[in-house]
């Protein structure tokens, strides 16, 4: 069967640069940095979070939007198109035959969490929680995770907005709603800021993210920096190499990437000034972990002026961040089977979502029916992992920084300089470009493995 139908393009610049924002810019920023800079000590954390960002989840972007756009086509059979070119062998095209299975392990699991955002949205909105205590809103959340019903309602109804718009193609789904939502979303996020500072201790806020105490620097710190650097910006599973297939030729893959990564750490930092100044405010604990947004952070709306509103808020903010990440998400798997099977795309999309709800059923009954049952439980260090667990074990501490270390390889060591150089627009003899071939053949893939030992 033929893989060679011609990818869309998108139209214009200020579309690609939405859509790829949007990719990064999820669950990741707005849940997961601020309860992991929580747990790691704030400061001394984000300051190597940055330096991750910009030395290791940076050069994998680059590396993917180029085999991206080099290849034109889903990245299974654009990784193929380069190394044929390259003179490469054809088996790196399961490099993104990974991505294509990770990003619809990730979209399983994280479409439970678009859910319970959505949920929130209700919640919050319609003022359940003012007044509440602490136990009682834990008992919300612990509410929603153990009624099977209601956490399958939430999660197919977010895959069906996800499947939805993606069914309407990349003009009428994908640019129409990033055009949207992505400015929206950052407007809603610099209004929590501003509520924050006015209602909350700001500057307890600014000392704990800004004002690094690097005696709390360990190694176990420094990778999960990294691991949160590179899981913020959405590289590994090859999600934006998809997006790069779409680009024009005119568009900078450099100067695109440091405005993608720029504003993915911007985003991950007003969240945090969103969401530490009413932590501190309100006597909670920063190093909560997971449920500091969907527990501690809810404690506080219900106990704050206007909080219902402004819950509800950023709640919503919070859902736009996972739709746009999701969305992402299926396009690895729909474009792979759209250029391997000829599939209309609404087929496809139809075909890709589907398998990722039939897992995230698994997922969202592991905390509920499923609670107690453990898929590898016959390994000790998987003794009482879920299904949820699993999933997001693999695709986060395995496929991700594993894939991450195969497209660093590839572009660094198997790629062609002339066709690197080429897509980067440097001439292969440049200081730009001998820093970023040095990097992405040493230094990314060395931190990677790393932290995928370290993870394993």
């Amino acid at each position: 069967m033929s893989d060679s139908r011609t990818a869309p393009q998108w139209s214009s610049h200020f579309a690609f640069m939405m859509a790829s924002i949007g990719t990064a810019v999820g669950l990741a920023n707005i849940w997961r940095f601020p309860y992991t800079t929580g747990m790691n000590g704030g400061g001394a954390f984000v300051f190597i979070y940055i330096l991750a960002a910009l030395m290791i989840a940076m050069p994998v972007l680059i590396a993917e939007l180029m085999v991206g756009r080099r290849g034109r086509n889903s990245p299974p059979q654009a990784i193929a198109t380069v190394a044929r070119e390259s003179r490469g062998s054809s088996m790196w095209r399961h490099m993104g035959n990974l991505g294509v299975l990770g990003a619809i392990l990730v979209l399983s699991f994280y479409a439970i969490v678009g859910g319970w955002t959505m949920a929130y949205v209700l919640e919050l909105a319609s003022g359940k929680l003012q007044g509440m205590n602490a136990a009682a809103v834990a008992g919300v959340f612990d509410n929603l995770q153990a009624a099977p019903g209601l956490i399958l309602f939430w999660h197919i109804l977010f895959l069906a907005l996800v499947v939805g718009i993606s069914s309407l193609g990349l003009a009428s789904g994908v640019e129409r709603l990033v055009k949207i939502v992505m400015p929206l979303l950052f407007v809603m996020l610099l209004m929590m800021v501003g509520y924050a500072a006015w209602i909350g201790d700001f500057a307890a806020a600014l000392a704990f993210l800004f004002t690094p105490d690097f005696s709390k620097v360990t190694p176990g710190v420094v990778l999960e920096a990294t691991g949160q650097a590179f899981f913020s910006i959405s590289v590994g599973l090859t999600n934006l190499m998809v997006y790069g297939a779409y680009m024009n030729k005119a568009t900078s893959i450099p100067r695109s990437s440091v405005t993608i990564v720029a504003a993915d750490t911007l985003v991950a930092l007003l969240a945090g000034l969103a969401i530490f100044p009413i932590i501190f405010a309100f006597g909670l604990n920063p190093a909560e972990g997971p449920g500091l947004v969907f527990v501690s952070l809810p404690v506080a709306f219900a106990q704050m002026p206007a909080g219902a509103l402004l819950g509800a808020l950023f709640f919503t903010l919070l859902f736009f961040a996972a739709l746009t990440s999701a969305i992402c998400m299926l396009e690895v798997p729909t474009s792979w089977l759209v250029n391997k099977t000829q599939w209309s795309r609404r087929r496809a999309t139809l075909c890709a979502g589907s398998m990722a709800w039939a897992l995230g059923i698994l997922a969202a009954l592991s905390f509920n029916i499923l609670a107690d049952v453990y898929p590898l439980g016959f390994i000790p260090a998987f003794a009482s992992t879920t299904f949820f667990g699993l999933f997001d074990y693999f695709t986060s501490n395995i496929a991700m920084p594993l894939g991450g270390i195969c497209v660093v390889i590839f572009v660094g060591w198997v790629v062609a300089r002339h066709v690197s150089a080429d897509e980067l627009g440097w001439q292969p003899d440049s200081y730009r470009y001998k820093i970023w071939l040095w990097v992405s053949r040493l230094i990314a893939p060395g931190v990677l493995l790393l932290m995928f030992i370290n993870n394993f």
